[in-house]
C-alpha cells in the first residue's frame, strides 16, 4: 500500500495526471451515470457484496473482486484511488474498497478524503461518459490476508480480553432494536458480540463540516481512548457487513494504531448461527 492513505481532491488530480492511475467509483450505477470524476470505473459491488468468512466464502470474496479489479485495469503498476458520495453518507463504502484491496495484497491504493462531494466543492470537472478501461491481471498476495478475520478469529477472541472487540454500528443496532441498516429483522437475531465495546463510526467525523471528513489524528485519538483504544491496542472491528468497520479501520490507522482487524462477516454472518453467543440491551463500560 502507499503510505498516504487519504488523499486530497487536488493530489487526485495531479496523480492522476503523472502517475498510472485508476479511479474507483463505489457509487450506484445511477449515481455514477448521472455524473462522476473523469475516467472513473464505477464498481457498486464493492459496497453491496455481503460476504462469510468461511474458507469457501473467503475463496468467493477472493475470486470475486480480484477479477472485478482486474477488470477495471489494475495490475500491480497503477495506483487504485476509491471514492463515495462522502465519507459519512456512503457508509465507508470508499474504505470497504480499500480494505479489500488490502487483503487481495495490492500495493498501491488511496481513498480520495472527502469523496464526491470534496471534489465537486473544489470545483473540478465531471464526466458523465461511462469509461471502459483495458481489462489486466490482477496480483493476489495472500500475504496479507490477516488482515482479514473469521467468525472463529471472533470467538476465540471473547476469551482474551486484552483483545478488543470494538462494535461500530448505529446505536439501534448496538441496543438490540434493529438487526441491521437493511431493516429490523433482516437478520434472524438482534445484538452484539459479548464484551464488545461501542464507538459508533459517525464519531470518526467532523461534525458540521460542508464536506465531511475525518477528525485529526489528535482528535481520532481521544475518540479512541474513549474505549480504552491506544496505540499499541490489538483491535477486532465490526459492523454488519463490514462498510462501517472499514471506514473505522481507517481512521484508527490514521489515529496510529499498529494491530487493527476487520471481522468483515460481521453481524450479517455471527447473527445466523445460533451456536454464536450474543449479548442484548443495553451495556456500560469502563475505559482501560
Amino acid at each position: 500500500m502507499t503510505d498516504k492513505i487519504l488523499i486530497s481532491p487536488h493530489q487526485l488530480q495531479q496523480m492522476a495526471e503523472s502517475l498510472p492511475t485508476v479511479i474507483i467509483d463505489t457509487r450506484s450505477p445511477e449515481a455514477y451515470a448521472a455524473g462522476h470524476i473523469p475516467g472513473a470505473v464505477n464498481l457498486h459491488d464493492i459496497f453491496t457484496f455481503l460476504a462469510t468468512s468461511t474458507k469457501e466464502g473467503l475463496e468467493e470474496l477472493r475470486g470475486k473482486f480480484a477479477s472485478a479489479f482486474g477488470d477495471a485495469g489494475l495490475s500491480g503498476e497503477e495506483v487504485a484511488v476509491i471514492y463515495e458520495d462522502s465519507m459519512d453518507t456512503g457508509f465507508g463504502q470508499s474504505c470497504r474498497g480499500y480494505f479489500l484491496l488490502e487483503f487481495l495484497g495490492y500495493p498501491k491504493a488511496a481513498i480520495l478524503h472527502g469523496g464526491y462531494k470534496g471534489w465537486l466543492a473544489e470545483k473540478l470537472p465531471i464526466s458523465d461518459v461511462t469509461s471502459t478501461p483495458e481489462a489486466k491481471t490482477f496480483p493476489v498476495d495472500t500475504s496479507a490476508a490477516n488482515v482479514m478475520l473469521t467468525k472463529d478469529d471472533m470467538l476465540e477472541s471473547l476469551n482474551k480480553p486484552e483483545i478488543i472487540k470494538l462494535d461500530v454500528r448505529d446505536v439501534d443496532e448496538w441496543v438490540a432494536t434493529s438487526s441491521s441498516p437493511y431493516g429490523i429483522d433482516f437478520c434472524p437475531r438482534k445484538g452484539r458480540i459479548p464484551g464488545a465495546v461501542w464507538l459508533e463510526w459517525y464519531r470518526m467525523m467532523k461534525p458540521g463540516e460542508e464536506v465531511p471528513v475525518f477528525k485529526s489524528k489528535e482528535e481520532l485519538q481521544a475518540e479512541s481512548a474513549t474505549v480504552g483504544i491506544g496505540p499499541d491496542s490489538t483491535v477486532y472491528v465490526y459492523c454488519f457487513k463490514g462498510a462501517r468497520a472499514s471506514n473505522t479501520y481507517i481512521a484508527l490507522k490514521e489515529a496510529g494504531v499498529k494491530d487493527v482487524r476487520i471481522y468483515f462477516g460481521s453481524w450479517n454472518e455471527w447473527s445466523r448461527d445460533p451456536e454464536l453467543p450474543i449479548e442484548e440491551g443495553h451495556q456500560i463500560w469502563a475505559a482501560a
